[in-house]
């Protein structure tokens, strides 16, 4: 058999630099070292020929190695390229687990077998193949395997061998005290057989070690093999270590996606959401696109989608800020302008390069009415019941982070069964069209999608949403996707009942008499006891603080919800009052007899609510 083929690009790296390539000639076990330049010319051609064989060899498993990308691939792509080449049966050893980044190494460690392979003998059982789920060291004679883990004990033979890096014959003094060690159970290479042991060793410690065999018929190593080995050896452990710290950024990827965008949209009522994000490719899973639905006193909610220049770990971080911000200004109860504007003020703290577009709407249930403000962001598109898709005219704006620029909001009708789709620009533009002519052909799409369901339905969000993202073709996902779909169902005017209270002490009488006949007209009588003790309770509270008339409001859905708004910022707050206390009860009784209960502080005052289910 031809001498296997073996090389290396460019200069060798430390680790590869033989420890045994000068021993004496009474241990070696192959041919003489090379003859000097005074031996027969034919002996110089041949070496000359194994050497240029041995660099070509590996300069091709060097680049099949380099071509994995996984742990797995780029085990498997030593094997490949050694078995039978290189040597007749190989086993790889890594460490269980493997090390990430800066960690501190652990003593004693373990090493696992990852994987076999060996050169499949003519005339062998059709079911010992070419690689084998156990490492098999004698094809035709030893089918005993080798063990699946070894505790590498500091200080032992197998750490020593570990330690000096380089690669060693097997029946060196260090190989032969060292593989039964490795092998497990006092096992050792079958007699005859010859064996390199080379150190696995990524960018700071030894990450595991590889064990190249050869039969009796097959040439021996020799000492210029152990550079071969070395080569090898260097390059695997490089590239499971870059998998390595590569799994460990997709896991922080994947935590940032889980963490960064919500695990599910609230349900406020009046209005029904769908949601969907697509990361730009598998490699970058999370950038800079956020969408996000924030219940809002009053049965509001606010729709939020924006989207951070870039689709980096980055970008990601500063979407993770400016969605949190967005949370807690929408939690003020600002107007929309005003939220585009305090996110303008952070991007601008974050840094002069961090620029982000965001379209920020509040939708009313009660008024059927949607305000909404943009920063530099696409238009949002409005499907009405009847089939008509309407791009929205709303004032472009700044991006977020450009400074001094002024955020402008608009009222539009929100009419009941009407669809509002908010996106990023990862979905109307990309290297094949422009943003206007992927903007035209969504609005084109959801009118069709429309139209199939008639005039008096509208598409269901969850297939409405699949159907726009059918849209995408081969090239158009240069970037990230949000998709935030709204259907307006609103509250029926006549389940609403509204009143303003003088803060006077007859304002809890009044507000009881006022509740009981609404849930008289509603047919909810067996609600008013508790209603009526709950109404009495906040009002109370309210008209104790407030200055300025105190609105009472009801509104009646899927349960009965009670706001009660004053101009007081001061959150009320429960407490255990003492026996001897002449109040301090009110919130105990809201708190037990209330499914649900809340305060939310407004730019004006606060609203306290709470909610009873219905038994209609």
């Amino acid at each position: 058999m031809t001498e296997q083929p073996t090389s290396h690009e460019g200069r060798q790296p430390l680790a590869a630099r033989p420890q045994e390539r000068t021993r004496p000639r009474s241990e070696a076990t192959g041919p003489s070292p090379v003859p000097s330049p005074s031996g027969p010319p034919q002996d110089l051609a041949g070496t000359a020929r194994r050497e240029g064989d041995r660099l070509r060899f590996v300069g091709a498993a060097t680049r099949r190695i380099a071509r994995g990308i996984d742990l797995d691939e780029i085990v498997l792509g030593l094997c490949r390229a050694t078995v039978p080449t290189f040597s007749d049966a190989i086993l790889v050893y890594l460490r269980d687990p493997l090390p990430v980044g800066d960690e501190r190494p652990v003593s004693p460690f373990v090493l696992r077998l990852r994987r076999t392979d060996r050169l499949r003998l003519a005339g062998e059982d059709a079911d010992l193949g070419s690689a084998l789920p156990i490492p098999v060291l004698d094809p035709q004679t030893d089918l005993s395997p080798a063990a699946e883990l070894c505790e590498v004990r500091s200080g032992g033979a197998l750490s020593e061998v570990l330690r000096g890096v380089r690669p060693v014959f097997g029946d060196s003094a260090a190989a032969r005290a060292a593989l039964p060690e490795l092998l497990g159970d006092g096992r050792t290479v079958p007699s005859g057989h010859r064996a390199i042991l080379a150190p696995l060793r990524g960018r700071r410690r030894v990450i595991g070690a590889a064990v190249f065999l050869r039969r009796p018929d097959r040439p021996a190593f020799e000492p210029n093999d152990l550079l071969v080995a070395a080569q090898l050896a260097t390059h695997t452990a490089l590239g499971i270590d870059k998998a390595v710290l590569y799994g460990r950024e997709a896991y922080i990827a994947d935590e940032l996606q889980r963490t960064m965008l919500p695990d599910s949209l609230p349900q406020p009522t009046g209005v029904r959401l769908a949601s969907r994000y697509l990361p730009a490719a598998e490699t970058a899973r999370v950038g800079g696109d956020w969408y996000d639905a924030i219940p809002l006193p009053g049965s509001r909610v606010a729709l939020v989608v924006g989207d951070v220049m870039g689709h980096s770990m980055t970008s990601a971080a500063i979407m993770g800020q400016l969605r949190t911000t967005a949370q807690t200004l929408a939690g003020l109860d600002l107007p929309p302008q005003e939220v585009l504007h305090h996110l303008d003020e952070q991007a601008q703290r974050l840094g002069t390069d961090r620029m982000a577009t965001c379209l920020y709407a509040v939708y009313d249930p009660v008024s059927h009415r949607i305000t909404i403000a943009n920063a530099g962001h696409p238009p949002p598109i409005l499907l009405h019941l009847g089939g008509r898709a309407e791009v929205l005219r709303v004032p472009p704006g700044a991006p977020i982070g450009v400074g001094g620029v002024d955020f402008e909001a608009v009222e539009l009708d929100a009419p009941a069964g009407a669809t509002l789709l908010l996106y990023t620009d990862g979905l109307v533009e990309s290297r094949l069209r422009d943003v206007w002519t992927g903007i035209e052909q969504l609005r084109e799409r959801l009118a069709a999608t429309a139209q199939l369901t008639g005039p008096d339905h509208s598409p269901p969000l969850e297939a409405l949403c699949d159907d726009v993202l059918d849209m995408l073709g081969p090239g158009d996902r240069d970037d990230d996707i949000a998709l935030l779909a709204a259907r307006f169902d609103g509250i029926a005017p006549s389940d609403v009942a509204y009143w303003f209270l003088e803060p006077e002490d007859s304002a809890p009488g009044r507000a009881r008499r006022l509740a009981r006949r609404a849930l008289a007209r509603w047919n909810l009588e067996d609600l008013s006891d508790s209603v009526e003790l709950l109404v009495s309770e906040v009002v109370t509270n309210a008209v104790r603080y407030a200055e300025r008339p105190v609105t009472l409001r009801l509104l009646r859905t899927e349960v009965l919800r009670c706001e009660v708004g004053d101009d007081s910022p001061q959150l009320p707050r429960q407490r255990r009052a003492r026996d001897t206390d002449e109040g301090g009860r009110g919130l105990f009784l809201v708190n037990r007899l209330a499914r649900r209960w809340g305060a939310t502080r407004l730019s004006t005052g606060k609203v306290v609510w709470f909610e009873v289910p219905t038994r209609t």
